[in-house]
């Protein structure tokens, strides 16, 4: 192994163990509440700068956070998608949508922090639009979005978008509260990532289906 390849471990080394550091962080306590000096010490690195050197600003180390994550929930959601096809169904669309968070987190184990460090970002002015752009680039949630819409012609747009707004807090949020009793010990009111899924599915049609009321 040559020295080149050694120090390229260790940098790729460090980068995972500050990644995990600030995710965690970053979910107990808010963004804002952290500072990079308190991400280099739980990242057990000695050099205060270690996160401005690996990633620059902390926005940067967000976005790192952010698709550190993304890249398997693509998968999960990539996959979920070639098995439905061109499905008409409401059912099949809102699954693509809704699963692949908590599926990425149950296969993650406990305990986890991506859903409420999401959730946390969501709610930070200055960070949202990281989120955003992230979830835009998603080719397979883009995919979903469509298909759903072809499933609901009637609906007004403006409905839509309103409804649209509705289920994407409840698909960031929900895992989080979550992730949050399970980390706190408190129980849960199901019983697995999948089960959870389910409900937060079954709430997610409810929500497109109800009816509009006159004048909207």
């Amino acid at each position: 192994m040559t020295g080149r390849t050694v120090r390229a471990e260790q940098v790729s080394a460090t980068r995972e163990l500050i990644l995990t550091a600030a995710e965690r962080l970053f979910a107990e306590r808010g963004v804002n509440a952290v500072s990079n000096r308190q991400v280099s010490e739980a990242a057990g690195q000695g050099n205060n700068t270690a996160v401005g050197y690996h990633f620059g600003t902390k926005a940067d180390l967000v976005r790192a956070i952010v698709r550190k994550h993304t890249v398997r929930i693509e998968e999960i959601r990539a996959r979920l998608l070639a098995g439905i096809g061109d499905s008409p169904g409401v059912r099949d669309w809102a699954d693509c949508l809704v699963r692949p968070m908590p599926e990425h987190l149950g296969r993650l184990g406990g305990p986890t922090w991506f859903a409420r460090f999401c959730a946390q970002v969501t709610t930070d002015p200055a960070l949202h639009q990281i989120m955003m752009e992230e979830s835009l680039a998603s080719p397979s949630l883009r995919q979903c979005i469509d298909g759903l819409n072809r499933c609901l012609p009637d609906l007004p747009p403006e409905v839509r978008a309103e409804r649209g707004e509705m289920a994407r807090h409840l698909i960031v949020h929900m895992p989080a509260e979550r992730e949050r009793a399970l980390a706190e010990g408190r129980p849960t009111s199901r019983s697995n990532w999948d089960d959870a899924a389910t409900g937060l599915a079954d709430a997610i049609i409810g929500l497109w289906l109800a009816p509009v009321t006159p004048g909207r």
